[in-house]
């Protein structure tokens, strides 16, 4: 499973940046942009966030070709760890500047000319020049992750059937160029560089560079048979190179449509995000490491800024709560302050309303008594005492004779059983019991009786 999530391709070209953003596990576009040149580059498609985090995100971007220098080894097969040592033993005699002052990195083909052999492509590019090219990158927002060279991918591209030299001319700078690769025995031989002068005769200078390159091949010994000749260009370019082709060489030219740059940059994404980590890179160390520091930097100043907002948006909330509390606060504190006198006033009435109500409520209980004493008094008894006490409780006492004592007990008796409607008057446990003591000829009696209101008003 591929390490990234998706791979975002620049293009930086004089009159406009094209981006292309590739899926990782596919290989399949997803998005496309294009902005003028010397503008930030589409944000949408480059910028990292913390989706970068788990989706991790490759930024990679072509250098101009007119900038790189290409060289082929033909090195005994082995693994990439010997591959890569014996390139750098070689590198001294390869770099056009001294070793110090370069970055670079090569490509394994999967053509070789023998079974034992391998060709390898070196790319060098002086480190300056990579800086400079770094800081438009910068300059236009986009920090790349690794640099390409869409040559390489160019290429891969070609399916070499027979021997010959295959030209990929550019515009560079105002200047015609090419890149010739030299395929013989079924294997990439050499790549060489053709640049036509702006005045002259072009035929004739493009004639005797092509001349040195085959006597170059001849006297390495690979250039074994007459070459043919084919050219990937199209449109304008095409035409204008197949005629100094056919006025410089007197031989025909195979016309070959190059890749489109969607394609290109496909197969440049595929191979960038396939890279392996132990393989040189064009891209300095220190570059790298100062971007990732800067992505670190980025997301820790945006999860503060996140911070800050969410506890500024908080504190907002909290007041504006806070604030129609208050308000809602304040408003019953007026409606209890408008009705405050009213219900005061309420409350000394009910007291007022419910003292009467008792008073009169006693004054008809105490009549109710005396007329139920009244009523079941026996004649021949004495009632000294009638006392209606608390508002609850009525007391009597009196005097007998001995042989009265029966009577007198029948008449508490019947007292305590007194009903007024179907209710019982008093209550059957409560008060104080009939009690009598005999002085001579009399006997003086007394008990207490508790109103059944009482035990209501208790509840």
């Amino acid at each position: 499973m591929s390490r990234w999530h998706s791979c975002t391709l620049l293009h930086p070209a004089p009159d406009a940046n094209r981006l292309w953003q590739f899926d990782a596990s596919t290989g399949a576009q997803s998005r496309e942009a294009s902005t003028p040149a010397g503008t930030t580059v589409a944000s949408g498609l480059a910028d990292k966030s913390w989706t970068s985090l788990w989706n991790k995100k490759l930024n990679v971007a072509w250098l101009p070709p007119e900038n790189v220098f290409l060289r082929v080894l033909e090195l005994p097969k082995s693994s990439f760890g010997e591959t890569l040592s014996m390139v750098e033993l070689q590198l001294e005699k390869l770099s056009p500047v001294p070793v110090a002052q370069i970055v670079w990195t090569l490509q394994l083909l999967p053509q070789a000319p023998a079974e034992n052999l391998q060709t390898v492509i070196v790319v060098i590019v002086q480190r300056s020049v990579v800086e400079e090219f770094l800081g438009r990158l910068e300059a236009a927002g986009y920090l790349a992750d690794r640099l390409e060279v869409p040559l390489l991918d160019q290429l891969a591209e070609t399916v070499a059937t027979d021997a010959g030299a295959w030209i990929y001319p550019a515009l560079l700078n105002g200047q015609n160029t090419a890149l010739v690769a030299w395929w013989y025995g079924g294997a990439l031989r050499s790549l060489s560089y053709l640049v036509l002068p702006a005045e002259g005769d072009r035929a004739k200078s493009l004639q005797a560079q092509l001349t040195q390159l085959v006597w170059a091949g001849e006297l390495e010994g690979w250039l074994t048979s007459p070459p043919t000749w084919h050219l990937v260009a199209e449109g304008a370019l095409a035409g204008e190179w197949e005629a100094f082709l056919r006025d410089g060489l007197g031989e025909p030219v195979e016309g070959i449509a190059p890749l489109p740059a969607p394609a290109l940059a496909a197969r440049t994404a595929r191979r960038a995000v396939a890279a392996d980590a132990s393989q040189p890179a064009l891209l300095p160390a220190d570059f790298s490491a100062r971007y990732h520091q800067q992505f670190v930097d980025r997301l820790w100043l945006r999860g503060l800024i996140a911070t800050g907002v969410l506890y500024a948006i908080a504190v907002v909330i909290y007041f504006c709560a806070t604030g129609v509390l208050g308000y809602q606060t304040r408003r019953v504190e007026r409606q209890v302050s408008g009705i405050s006198g009213s219900y005061t006033n309420t409350l000394l009435l009910k007291a007022r309303y419910d003292v009467l109500k008792d008073r009169q409520d006693l004054k008809y209980a105490a009549l109710d008594c005396w007329k139920i004493v009244s009523e079941n008094l026996p004649a021949g008894i004495s009632l000294q005492r009638f006392s209606f006490g608390d508002g609850h409780k009525l007391a009597l006492n009196g005097t007998v004779t001995p042989d009265q004592i029966t009577t007198i007990t029948d008449f508490y008796d019947a007292l305590r059983k007194t009903k007024v409607g179907d209710q019982p008057m008093f209550l059957t446990a409560g008060g104080d019991p009939l009690s009598y003591r005999q002085n001579g000829g009399q006997v003086t009696w007394n008990f207490s009786l508790e109103l059944r209101r009482a035990e209501e008003e208790k509840r």
